[in-house]
């Protein structure tokens, strides 16, 4: 992977996004069909937050007293929006941004996703995922792991 290539060369584009607005049923349904770990958050093509898979779990467990509670869970799923529990302030890089500053703000932050803008409108998402898979499909030169 050459890290000065821009982070559109790796990013995710086929985004599954919510309004800041939806029921957090819509955001559980998300993340179960989709099988995604950040949701985006979006409001007229800006980002506005982010969820992720391990906070929402994380928000669930908060309410579940036990494992047969699945009609109050539902209930409270209908009540909260996106925005209650969504993360703001968030880290942006660029398209044209090098995949060198992805990897400087996934280490220094300890996150594992990056919304990826252009023109302050929100196409794509990078994560630690796209970087393993753009490692992944790096071809293998045998002649670098000849013995000495």
């Amino acid at each position: 992977m050459n890290i000065v290539a821009p982070v559109s060369t790796i990013m995710s584009t086929r985004l599954v996004t919510v309004n800041p607005d939806d029921n957090l049923e819509k955001v559980k349904a998300c993340f179960d069909e989709h099988n995604i770990h950040h949701l985006p958050v979006v409001n007229y093509k800006q980002i506005v937050g982010i969820i992720s898979s391990t906070d929402f779990n994380h928000f669930l467990r908060g309410f579940t007293r036990n494992e047969h509670d699945s009609l109050l869970e539902t209930v409270r799923l209908r009540a909260w929006k996106a925005q209650d529990i969504m993360t703001e302030g968030l880290a942006k890089v660029e398209t044209t941004d090098p995949i060198r500053t992805v990897l400087e703000v996934f280490k220094t932050n300890r996150i594992h996703a990056l919304p990826v803008e252009e023109k302050n409108e929100l196409v794509g998402i990078v994560t630690t995922y796209d970087i393993v898979c753009a490692l992944a499909e790096e071809p293998i030169h045998l002649e670098d792991y000849k013995r000495p």
